[in-house]
């Protein structure tokens, strides 16, 4: 009698599982995690060089806290955000900047101020991919907070010139574009005389002035701000400073923003760092910046764009119902750490998975070739043993193309006289050990 039944899948009658990974993600090989690797170091160090303090927290959080941050938009249509099975909205973080409020709001009373804190953390955007731009990625954020003074921003922006200067840049190869949150309310409340409905809308445009026709931007310009539009049009296109501010009206005294400007190039100046222009266009993190704007922008015509940025954020902590706590931080992605270090060249070299390969002629000689390894790695020396025993020749073949730069064959002959002879590949050339004489293998390889 035939079976009705239906026929239950098996691993071999299943559709094939596709080996790309999800879309905007990547897959780090190990020369990928080489890179990763050497970028997380140059932000440790350069952080740690500076006093900060490292920190970290779940991927995970109440998707209230970016509601409160950024708005329903960005939460609902930028966001992975799901309800779990208790019922609750959970996001997976798209930034660090709300944690670490979070962070800093929930212990407050006992936290020693000013606290220089960094973290690199993964952080997940439900956007669209293109060169710079995915869906996962690490980013360094660095912050200080209780410090009023400008003494902060200037502090940040060194750091963030030695990392652009770490990845291998000169100083010729970017800049640091300044610009002030309380100029732009100046100019647009005080000058223009603005609502924050059309300020809002003005500085949104001005952020998107290089990416649509100039046509476009003067046009809707003149739709915001009617008559004018002429004479904003000239101020925004000032070709520094102290023309932009001449175009100001004349005032009995200096807007606290123009100081802030003139004192953070001033204090930067002083600390050797001159690649600093003030750019008045410059909108980012308009919803929550105070102060202080900044981002280091790459002049290869290859990868003109913006690398890293930041500014002052005073209010933020006030989310939490706490009083306000000063903080001037700015984050840094490592996919155009990557991008920026593959267009001047500096990416690491690859290096070996091992500072000696031992070649085992069979598996009798297994132990002591395991016995030799655990010695060496005792002294430092990275040690791969081949379990394959396959021909010698083969093994031999697989530790060049793996790049190990010595090698060392064991059978029944360095077994029973308990030598070692180590081959160094690039030439070609041998020297002789005891197998007890640990100490001098592992100098001869380091």
């Amino acid at each position: 009698m035939a079976n009705d039944k239906a026929k239950k899948p098996t691993i071999t009658n299943r559709a094939k599982l596709s080996t790309d990974p999800y879309k905007g993600v990547r897959d780090f090989f190990p020369a990928d995690m080489a890179v990763e690797n050497a970028i997380f170091g140059i932000w440790r160090s350069v952080s740690e060089r500076y006093g900060y303090q490292e920190y970290a927290a779940s991927v995970l959080e109440p998707a209230d806290l970016y509601r409160a941050k950024s708005g329903e938009e960005i939460v609902n249509e930028q966001t992975y955000t799901f309800t779990d099975r208790g019922d609750r909205e959970v996001t997976l973080r798209p930034e660090m900047t709300p944690t670490v409020a979070r962070m800093v709001a929930a212990r407050r009373r006992e936290l020693v101020f000013p606290l220089r804190w960094f973290s690199i953390p993964n952080l997940f955007r439900y956007e669209q991919p293109q060169r710079g731009r995915v869906r996962e990625h690490w980013q360094l954020n660095v912050d200080i907070f209780g410090v009023e003074s400008i003494q902060a921003e200037i502090e940040v922006i060194n750091i963030a010139y030695d990392i652009t200067r770490a990845y291998g840049l000169k100083d010729a190869d970017f800049e640091v574009r300044l610009n002030n949150r309380k100029i732009v309310n100046y100019v647009m409340h005080d000058v223009l005389g603005l609502n924050e409905e059309t300020t809002h809308k003005l500085a949104k445009l001005i952020d998107r002035k290089s990416k649509m026709p100039i046509e476009t931007f003067e046009a809707t310009v003149k739709e915001l701000i009617g008559d004018e539009s002429s004479e904003f049009l000239t101020m925004l296109d000032s070709q520094n400073f102290e023309e932009f501010v001449s175009r100001m009206p004349p005032t009995d005294e200096e807007n606290e923003g123009f100081r802030e400007i003139r004192e953070v190039m001033a204090g930067l100046e002083r600390l050797g760092i001159t690649n600093v222009r003030f750019d008045q266009t410059l909108m980012r993190g308009f919803d929550y910046y105070t102060g202080i704007v900044f981002e280091v922008f790459d002049l290869n015509p290859a990868n003109r764009r913006s690398v890293f940025g930041g500014g002052r954020y005073d209010d933020l902590l006030a989310l939490f119902g706490n009083d306000k706590v000063p903080a001037v931080g700015f984050g840094a992605g490592d996919v155009v750490a990557r991008d920026l270090m593959e267009t001047y060249k500096c990416l690491p070299a690859t290096r070996a998975p091992a500072d000696l390969g031992l070649i085992v002629a069979g598996e009798e000689s297994a132990p002591f070739a395991l016995d030799i390894a655990q010695s060496l790695r005792s002294q430092g020396v990275r040690v791969s043993v081949d379990l394959t025993f396959k021909k010698i020749g083969d093994q031999m073949s697989k530790a060049s193309k793996n790049g190990l730069p010595y090698i060392a064959v064991i059978g029944d002959k360095e077994v029973s006289g308990s030598i070692i002879t180590v081959k160094k590949l690039a030439d070609g050339s041998e020297k002789a050990f005891s197998a007890e004489a640990v100490k001098e293998i592992a100098a001869h390889i380091k």
